[in-house]
């Protein structure tokens, strides 16, 4: 490997050859402090920062001070990266931000995980010199995510995740000087454009600028209204991620923890959504089977590769740009949506207690669940099946604010129909996991045999695109992963090209997963972050008594007593859904 010696702040360093100044000082443990830079690298993206020109230093030998993060090293290259000029310099631009920025700290959604508040403080900024107009926009709310446009300080990390990650395309730089400032195509509202909410613009996002609709008051007043039963449910990555916001290290399980908190909070029934992500291997995985029984059995028209349906924002994605292919996706509801229909079917009546007085709070990884439970297919006659959904960061913001001392509450256990799971449910908050949940089970429906091995690590991993073939009984099942919507459009375009030999894929849309989340503590693309979450939903799934779906009691009972079998009318009625052309 070629390498170049170079010299920071007196500091003799040896780097690879290719690196920018800012790798290379961060490998000699010298911070540089930035705006619009990324650590996209992990993730295939070529990351275009240069932006925000707050990471400047002082090269000898040239006369303009350079970008740290788009400045290539060289060797013999000698660097100060905190010199009076560099530090002048970065006051300045700073300042020049500030100036067109709005000064509502002390209400502002961001205010305390904001890095534009930390830099400003970081390197003393007590005065704003430049007085003069300040830029002004109408704000944005949608069904999930709110535009506050004055807040943009023209970073665009948003541009780049949305564009060059996800391959959406919503949101780019418009207009030009004074006015320039990065929105959907006309300024359009988020509503009206192709937006998928999966959230990833909001979690790289530096500033108030683009944040979740915040449902946690809607939540207080649903936990003081002695009239309701409340009950939550909780997604399996939330667990994995939780801990970050109270200190903990990245992939600290606290599963307990999280139960009796919500129990404090006051929710009458704490629910796990694993036990409904058990119900979703049930029917899509019995649909899985019943289509390749048909291909099997020589049907040339059965679709296939079957797709998964979890994801609410890769559902929306294809809904938008792949419409004409709207007929392969299981028909299976997500897991919030499954619960939702079962709490307030089948829980509901055997409570005695009314659909109107029952509501279903969500705790998500997701932005896009915000948008899930709002779907009118998810309505009985007005009335959704999920009343709120709030993310990772919402719940720790309310744990705050109940004076919850997180760290010293002890273990407990979900109440029980609603909250015994299977590892196998565990696994869907990760990439890789919804897939390998079904072959555990349809292997076993299929052959009528014991899994000769639990764990398909062939199925694991972080490689944006991966396959593997799973020896089913004698039958070779293709599989495909993606994760990403950039990673899932070019898997889609195969489909659509004829050259796939999938015969099922899963696809989420966030990079690592539903751990990877856009409502999940903030790790602004490092992907150590989330390999350290992905090995927690791991560990969790590898202590579980029960690791195969079919397999959980509960889930047996369901059937039994309310369902009768997968995909009967019933199940139907109640668990799957349809998809739209949104073109």
């Amino acid at each position: 490997m070629d390498t170049v010696q170079l010299i920071i702040d007196n500091k003799p360093i040896v780097v690879k050859k290719g690196i920018t100044i800012l790798e290379a000082a961060a490998s000699a443990g010298i911070h540089i402090p930035t705006l619009c830079h990324m650590k996209l690298e992990d993730l295939n993206i070529e990351n275009k920062p240069g932006g925000c020109r707050i990471c400047v230093v002082e090269v000898k030998g040239r006369r303009n001070l350079a970008p740290a993060c788009c400045t290539e090293v060289a060797d013999g290259m000698e660097i100060n990266s905190h010199s009076i000029r560099v530090i002048n310099a970065r006051q300045t631009v700073l300042e020049l931000i500030l100036s067109d920025h709005p000064a509502d700290c002390l209400i502002c959604a961001k205010s305390g995980k904001c890095d534009l508040q930390d830099l400003a403080h970081n390197m003393g900024i007590r005065e704003i010199h430049y007085k003069g107009e300040q830029s002004t926009y109408r704000e944005d709310t949608s069904p999930a995510i709110i535009r506050d446009v004055d807040k943009c300080i023209m970073c665009r990390r948003c541009e780049m995740m949305c564009n060059e990650v996800q391959t959406v395309g919503v949101l780019s730089a418009i207009n030009r000087g004074f006015t320039a400032v990065v929105a959907p195509a006309f300024e359009m509202n988020l509503d009206h454009s192709v937006c998928t909410y999966c959230g990833q613009c909001v979690a790289v996002c530096p500033t108030g600028a683009l944040t979740e609709v915040d449902q946690t008051s809607h939540v207080i007043k649903a936990l003081s209204d002695p009239t309701k039963t409340v009950v939550v449910q909780t997604a399996p990555a939330v667990r994995a991620a939780l801990g970050e916001m109270f200190g903990m290290e990245p992939g600290t399980l606290v599963t307990g923890k999280l139960v009796a908190a919500l129990r404090r909070l006051g929710f009458d029934y704490v629910f796990d959504t694993d036990f409904a992500a058990d119900l979703t291997i049930m029917e899509e995985g019995t649909e899985l089977l019943n289509r390749l029984t048909r291909f099997l059995n020589g049907d040339k028209d059965v679709n296939l590769p079957i797709l998964t349906s979890c994801c609410p924002a890769w559902v929306k994605f294809f809904e938008h740009q792949f419409p004409q292919l709207k007929d392969i996706p299981s028909t299976a509801r997500s897991p919030q949506q499954m619960f939702g229909s079962i709490a307030k079917s089948y829980f509901a009546e055997k409570m005695k207690i009314s659909r109107e007085d029952l509501v279903v709070v969500s705790i998500m990884p997701c932005v896009a669940k915000k948008y899930e439970c709002g779907r009118d297919e998810f309505k009985v006659n007005g009335n959704p099946d999920v009343d709120y959904a709030i993310t990772t960061r919402e719940l720790a913001g309310l744990i705050t604010l109940a004076n919850i001392n997180f760290n010293r509450l002890p273990d407990e256990e979900f109440d029980l129909p609603l909250g015994e799971s299977s590892g196998a449910g565990v696994i869907f908050g990760t990439t890789g996991g919804v897939i390998e949940a079904a072959v555990r089970t349809a292997y076993e429906l299929h052959t009528k045999k014991p899994l000769p091995r639990i764990d398909f690590t062939e199925l694991r991993g972080m490689d944006g695109i991966r396959q593997a073939t799973i020896d089913f009984g004698g039958f070779p099942l293709n599989i495909g992963i993606a994760h990403g919507l950039g990673n899932a459009r070019r898997l889609l375009e195969k489909i659509e090209s004829g050259e796939s030999e999938f015969h099922a894929i899963e696809i989420m849309s966030c990079p690592g997963g539903c751990i990877g989340g856009g409502g999940q503590p903030y790790h602004h693309g490092d992907v150590e972050v989330l390999k350290k979450r992905q090995k927690a939903i791991y560990r969790e799934d590898s202590m579980k008594k029960i690791r195969k779906s079919h397999e959980n009691p509960y889930i047996i009972q369901l059937y039994e007593e309310y369902l009768g079998k997968p995909m009967s009318e019933k199940a139907h009625h109640l668990l799957h859904t349809a998809y739209f052309d949104r073109t």
